[in-house]
């Protein structure tokens, strides 16, 4: 007769040790593409040279020497000594700190063989500065990122020919505008820009971006980088404590450029409104001529003080401001849906946006007579304190945390290179598999990417 009591143990002993072998490196395993230093680290040594600068756009305003930005691996410099969490970031060094933040990761394959995903450390934006700066290099443009794509085709062939390139990523530090400009002599180059996202050698390529196209295939956008990198969990759980009690006086806030606009625009509407209020409904933080760059106390103190921060488009439709106002616990609004919900779906899922933030059409601002003072204050208390604590619980998602950060910090939150990197993991499966079973067409039909949370 079978002893029953026996084979349970055994079959849950299976089960666990089952669970056990499990591989957590499943469908993640990244290799990091060897490259030559001329297309990333040498890259950093120039930083003040004549011909490609990369001092700090602010220093006139703040007196910072050029190239302390390049500290704590792109991080910049500390806000102040004392300080454990706050950096005086450029985002121009954001590709630096991503690929050190790659480096760490548990899942690196050396062999690419093994690998599900080829990281790329390029640094794209870096290497646009010499095309970007120079007026004379305006024709040569379209040649940004071309030494890559041979150095790739040429070098162990066998790692891009795998997939087709399908496999391959790499981050970019700017929008997807300023690096998609029409490749040939016939098309006219606009000044300040690349075709790095034309090149044919590098179309198959997933590109991580801080601002993504309309019709985006190539590339996602992942969250600007803003000056807040806690390195443990008690550090973030106290910045958010602080945001939660913060004592909200001011209705309203905006940072950002304060000259008034020639014709009729949103942010125009923005500065008459708060010019003829006279009492502290509206705050104007002004950030012109790169007064903000690395200050973060010159806002994150005033947006811990006002319940709602205006998000209007600048020369591109997001702004960094949108993310430091999610860390601040101030309610964004927005006046278009391509400033943040049409493009960071891996971070922010698009369906609970009217959990955390308000949407106020601009053409009903600009045109319709619509104001945004009046209909912010008709927005009951308990609604402004829900979606401020939503907005607090996505904090995390939109934060970057310093490389070496406790293992506490790495087990407790996904932050946004995390959800990137798991982001481009599933739209890399999506498309080998479609690649694996013979239906390439199924990569252009790919469903909504976003993530509900």
């Amino acid at each position: 007769m079978p002893n029953f009591p026996f084979l349970l143990i055994l079959l849950t002993v299976a089960a666990v040790s089952g669970d056990d072998d499990a591989d957590p490196c499943a469908g993640r395993r990244i290799h990091i593409r060897r490259l030559p230093p001329r297309f990333n680290t040498d890259l950093l040594r120039h930083c003040g040279a004549a011909s490609f600068p990369l001092s700090d756009p602010s220093s006139s305003a703040t007196s910072a020497p050029p190239c302390e930005s390049l500290a704590n691996h792109g991080l910049g410099p500390r806000t102040h000594p004392r300080t454990r969490s706050w950096y005086r970031t450029d985002p121009r060094l954001f590709e630096a700190f991503f690929h050190r933040r790659v480096q760490e990761m548990g899942c690196l394959a050396a062999d690419p063989a093994d690998a599900d995903a080829v990281f790329v450390p390029y640094y794209a934006a870096l290497d646009a500065l010499p095309y970007v700066l120079d007026p004379a290099l305006l024709d040569a443009s379209g040649s940004h990122g071309a030494a890559l794509a041979e150095f790739l085709a040429r070098d162990s062939p066998r790692i891009l020919a795998r997939r087709q390139g399908h496999d391959h990523f790499l981050v970019v530090a700017g929008s997807a505008w300023d690096h998609a400009q029409p490749l040939g002599p016939q098309e006219s180059r606009l000044w300040g820009s690349t075709s790095l996202l034309r090149l044919p050698a590098l179309a198959n390529f997933t590109f991580l971006t801080l601002e993504s196209r309309a019709w985006a295939w190539q590339e996602h956008a992942i969250p600007h980088p803003t000056s807040f990198h806690p390195s443990t969990l008690p550090l973030l759980r106290a910045w958010l404590a602080r945001a939660r009690r913060s004592r909200r006086d001011t209705l309203v806030l905006f940072a950002g450029g304060a000259a008034r606009p020639s014709r009729p625009n949103i942010r125009g509407s923005i500065l008459a409104e708060c010019a003829n209020r006279t009492d502290a409904a509206c705050v104007v933080v002004d950030c012109s001529n790169g007064r903000c760059a690395r200050d973060p106390a010159r806002y994150m103190r005033p947006m811990l003080r006002a319940r709602f921060c205006l998000q209007p488009p600048g020369d591109t439709p997001t702004r960094r401001s949108t993310f430091d106002a999610v860390l601040a616990g101030c309610v964004p609004v927005f006046f278009e849906d391509l400033a943040a919900r049409r493009q960071y779906g891996w971070h922010l899922p698009p369906t609970r946006y009217d959990e955390f933030s308000v949407h106020m059409p601009k053409e009903a601002v600009v045109f319709g007579g619509v104001k945004i003072i009046s209909t912010l204050e008709a927005v009951p208390g308990h609604e402004v304190r829900r979606m401020r604590e939503r907005a607090l619980e996505y904090a995390p998602r939109v934060m970057y945390r310093r490389h070496g950060s406790s293992e506490e910090l790495r087990e407790a939150v996904k932050d946004a290179v995390d959800l990137a990197v798991d982001g481009v993991l599933r739209r890399i499966r999506w498309r080998t598999s479609a690649l694996e079973e013979g239906r390439p067409e199924r990569m252009y039909t790919q469903e909504d990417e976003s993530v509900e949370e």
